[in-house]
């Protein structure tokens, strides 16, 4: 039987219905409800998806970022993506890594590999990474990935040390999930892709990847198995984005049912050109930039308090733009081929695809500070169990900044002081003294406290 998560027919009709409650009125009627910080129905979802008029996108665009300041502050946190490998035994048009793309050169790298990009990574001052593969593993089978998240946790270098791995590998059986806990991985996180049935069939020909159904119920058996931190995302420009966003919202209104809590973040990746695929040079239904900031604009006023993920798909610019409009997490300095940190290469015919932002992590983190956003590497929440509900929890009521504005300034030192250039170093240090200012005296107070630990040469404080 197949699960009953999206109705594409209720989909369609409140699609078509949107267009009647596009009027001025009924948008600033649910702006003004979503400035609550409770979140949109589907209704009002697809409404906002139909703004089109340069007024009421600036009114849109102004409560996602009164949204997301109020909740998120100025941080954005950031990671970076570890490819261990591009094998792939699935045949998905859109992506370099499919089965029969004879373009790609084939690499698996080996524990020592993989320490190796681990020291690459820490050198640059990343302290989370999330290891991705291509959906097929060398002889060890799943142990290949239990292993390289140890090799992770593992590699140490100087002051450096992977302190949260997260993961994006192929969906699993529950059993496979409690081993993928118990290696303590922070977030499991997979991609429908796209929602839309016929769509996905179109575009996934052969592999477990085509079965629709076995991928959408991922999700349901990693929290199964006890992960309480999910991840899920839509892949941009396979089928109209309006569906898209209202089936996403419809995949977390299922997960929130049935376990009591939705995915800790979300991911909004949009097709880039990749080696050997002409559907990612030319997407089906391609998403232009004013629809792409409306996509994360609307996901920030529907689900205030899931991370939005933002990658190094996008350009420096489109970056940038998106930050006040809810993105919380941003990927920097990344390469998605395998042993790409530590050759110091992007090597297109073995990357899954193009990069649109090929700046250093230094360069990422002077350039965010300069915008007064607090980069922050902090791992506090899901090393002190503070995750999935308990999260919830704590952030729905505004508690959580009480941690998470002292963690972030106190990670950022550590890089500035450890891996930042002079004139990063010069910037962050200006914006810490003026995000202290700005914070209410017991948060001051805290983060004053853990400061001067780390300018002690402690490392790894959190509160």
């Amino acid at each position: 039987m197949k699960p009953n998560i999206i109705n594409e027919e209720l989909i369609n009709q409140m699609l078509r219905k949107s267009a009647a409650a596009c009027n001025a009125s009924g948008i600033r009627s649910i702006l003004s409800k979503a400035r609550q910080a409770k979140g949109l129905d589907a209704a009002d979802t697809a409404a906002l998806s139909g703004i089109s008029s340069p007024e009421l996108l600036g009114e849109l665009f102004e409560t996602a970022k009164q949204v997301k300041e109020t909740i998120y502050g100025r941080r954005l946190v950031l990671f970076a993506p570890l490819y261990i490998s591009n094998l792939c035994k699935n045949e998905c048009l859109y992506c370099a890594f499919r089965a029969k793309n004879t373009a790609v050169k084939r690499r698996a790298l080996t524990q020592a590999e993989i320490a190796a990009e681990v020291e690459a990574l820490e050198k640059q001052g990343h302290k989370r990474v999330l290891v991705v593969a291509g959906e097929s593993y060398p002889r060890q089978g799943f142990q290949y990935i239990l292993d390289a998240i140890e090799t992770v946790y593992a590699t140490k270098s100087g002051n450096g040390e992977i302190r949260r791995v997260n993961v994006n590998i192929a969906p699993l059986t529950v059993e496979e999930f409690k081993q993928l806990k118990a290696a303590r991985i922070g977030t499991y996180q997979l991609f429908q892709e796209t929602y839309n049935r016929q769509t996905y069939k179109n575009v996934h020909l052969g592999g477990q990847k085509a079965d629709y159904d076995w991928r959408i119920t991922a999700i349901d058996r990693a929290m199964q198995a006890g992960i309480s931190d999910v991840g899920i995302g839509v892949l941009f420009g396979l089928c109209d984005w309006r569906f898209e966003l209202l089936a996403l919202m419809q995949h977390i209104g299922h997960l929130e049912q049935k376990f009591g809590i939705g995915p800790h973040t979300i991911s909004v990746p949009r097709l880039e050109p990749a080696t050997g695929s002409d559907m990612a040079s030319h997407p089906p239904k391609p998403v232009s930039d004013i629809d792409f900031r409306k996509i994360v604009a609307i996901l920030r006023l529907a689900v205030p308090y899931t991370g939005i993920i933002m990658s190094t798909r996008e350009t420096p610019k489109m970056r940038q733009e998106t930050f006040a409009l809810g993105v919380s997490q941003i990927s920097a300095g990344s390469r998605t081929n395998p042993g790409g940190y530590a050759e110091g290469e992007d090597v297109l015919d073995e990357a899954q695809f193009s990069l649109g932002d090929h700046r250093s992590l230094d360069e990422v983190i002077y350039d965010v500070a300069n915008l007064g956003y607090i980069p922050s590497f902090c791992t506090g929440c899901y090393r002190l169990g503070r995750t999935g509900q308990d999260f919830m929890d704590m952030a729905k009521p505004g508690l959580i900044k009480e941690h998470c504005d002292p963690n972030a300034l106190s990670t950022f030192l550590e890089y500035l002081l450890d891996y930042g250039s002079d004139k990063t170093r010069a910037a962050g240090e200006a914006l810490i003294a003026n995000a202290l200012n700005e914070m209410g005296d017991t948060s001051r107070q805290r983060s004053q406290t853990m400061l001067a630990k780390v300018r002690q040469g402690q490392r790894d404080i959190f509160c």
